[in-house]
């Protein structure tokens, strides 16, 4: 380009010797172009103007631009990830269904009757001995003495009798725990709240779990018995004491071994879903145990069922089949430093693989995902499964902010499908129908349907905002808006902008 190019108007001088307050319509929000002559009138026909004016390179592009109204801030045409067919969270048998089975449960409620009184019998019991064997003990950084690791027995021998009350008379085993100076870490696939009162009973190990769990009745105090490491899953603050404490206690042979449910929540045992990485930055061996529940009739996963009915189903059984198996130790890599999540996938394919499941990329924000959905009533809350693992390594978007953009996505009011249709959604961000909202809808209903789901919203939201430029644009709108230098803007000032811009 020469020098004096530099300097050369945009509009043809004719135009520039009218009134400087008169408006050049050069966009408008339809999306329709044009130039006003000094007589007012638009939408010349681009061939009246010369092939070098600024209109006709608008009118050559304008359609390849519109096509993605954020192509500016660098967000191109994505594509949506195949959707798992496998829903981790899904228990089979939540509704009693079949003549067997009611059957079974009125055959088997005064059995239910003896066994909820044994059930309340063991957990005071086991509560007492807790509440003695804890009495006066304030050094908690320390292991737990062995003469208090022997009461605890009482309470350990109460979580058998609990099991059996639930209907798990025998236990079949496969295996055998490795010695602690060799794995003091176990890691265990979690199905349902059975296993913690298992590995109770059979390892009395420190367990990591969520802060919830110390407000507990009854359960809370047996858990600081094992000197539980709590940890608050969303403060990342919280997450690195968490690390820090399991790296202190499984460098020594003073305390228990370690037990963590890397999942993070419990599934329904058909699918090992991602694993959280605090039992594997310390890098010490970890022996990986697989716990099934063979079933035919009634699936005792807790997934969607709520905790009360899930123990009554337990209690009208005659017998509830639980087994564990101790897979081989797996052992950090040696020879090159290998990271925590390398060594976490590694531990994941040996449980997948024992198991003889598939691995998926839900994880526990996929769960919040749903109960929330359930809150708000949806018919089918299943839909909002959007594996949750994925979405945080390919867009960084987290729980939290996955869960405020279902919010929104609620507000629109999807149908019983799911599926929100256009005019809610222009409805909900206040937009006017034009070509310009047409194609704002159309980046985001990728599979072009008419109709978008949470997980396209999500996506495209998400692939917006995480746009470095995006912030950039923001900042300058807001800049243009407002007029006093202050940290906000007014209706008046917007309306302002918009109109002069």
């Amino acid at each position: 380009m020469a020098d004096h190019d530099l300097t050369t108007r945009l509009l043809a001088s004719d135009h520039h010797s009218q009134s400087s307050d008169e408006p050049h319509l050069i966009i408008n929000v339809d999306g329709e172009l044009g130039l006003e002559n000094s007589n007012g009138n638009s939408h010349q026909n681009p061939s009246n103007h010369q092939s070098n004016h600024p209109s006709d390179y608008i009118n050559s592009t304008q359609m390849e631009i519109l096509e993605n109204p954020y192509e500016l801030l660098g967000a191109k045409g994505y594509a949506l990830p195949e959707s798992s067919t496998v829903d981790p969270f899904r228990n089979n048998t939540a509704r009693i269904e079949g003549v067997y089975e009611w059957l079974k449960i009125m055959v088997c409620l005064p059995i239910a009757l003896i066994r909820l009184v044994l059930f309340g019998l063991c957990l005071s019991v086991g509560y007492v001995g807790t509440k003695f064997a804890l009495h006066g003990w304030k050094d908690k950084e320390n292991p737990m003495p062995k003469w208090r690791c022997r009461l605890m027995w009482v309470t350990r021998i109460c979580s058998r009798c609990i099991l059996f009350s639930f209907g798990y008379h025998w236990i079949k085993r496969r295996g055998k725990p490795a010695p602690r100076e060799i794995a003091p870490i176990v890691v265990s696939n979690h199905v349902s709240y059975i296993e913690p009162i298992f590995f109770f009973y059979e390892l009395f190990p420190t367990i990591v779990a969520s802060e919830s769990h110390d407000s507990m009745p009854f359960v809370g105090t047996i858990i600081r018995a094992m000197q539980v490491i709590y940890v608050n899953r969303f403060s990342p603050s919280s997450r690195k004491n968490a690390v820090n404490e399991i790296k202190r206690k499984a460098s020594g042979d003073r305390f228990p071994r370690l037990l963590l449910f890397p999942e993070g929540t419990t599934t329904n045992g058909r699918a090992i879903i991602s694993f959280q990485l605090g039992a594997f930055i310390p890098g010490y061996p970890i022996q990986p145990v697989i716990v099934r529940y063979p079933h035919v009739h009634f699936d005792q996963s807790w997934g969607h069922i709520t905790l009360g009915k899930l123990m009554f189903r337990m209690f009208t059984q005659f017998h509830n089949f639980m087994e564990v198996e101790y897979l081989p130790v797996v052992f950090p890599l040696e020879n090159q430093k290998e990271n925590a999540v390398h060594f976490a996938g590694r531990t994941r394919h040996a449980i997948a693989t024992a198991l003889n499941v598939v691995q998926t990329s839900h994880s526990y924000g996929d769960y919040m995902l749903v109960t929330k959905a359930s809150e708000s009533k949806q018919e089918n809350p299943l839909l909002y499964i959007v594996e949750m693992a994925k979405i945080e390594s390919s867009l960084h978007l987290n729980t939290f902010e996955a869960l405020d953009f279902l919010d929104k996505f609620l507000s629109m009011i999807p149908d019983p499908c799911g599926h929100v249709e256009i005019h809610n959604f222009l409805r909900f961000f206040r937009l006017k129908a034009c070509t310009l909202s047409e194609k704002i809808f159309g980046f985001v209903d990728v599979q072009k349907r008419g109709r978008i789901t949470f997980k396209e919203f999500l996506f495209g939201s998400a692939h917006v905002l995480k746009q470095p430029l995006f912030l950039q644009a923001c900042e300058l709108a807001f800049t243009g808006c407002g007029s006093d230098g202050n940290h906000d803007i007014s209706e008046q000032e917007v309306h302002f902008s918009v109109s002069f811009s």
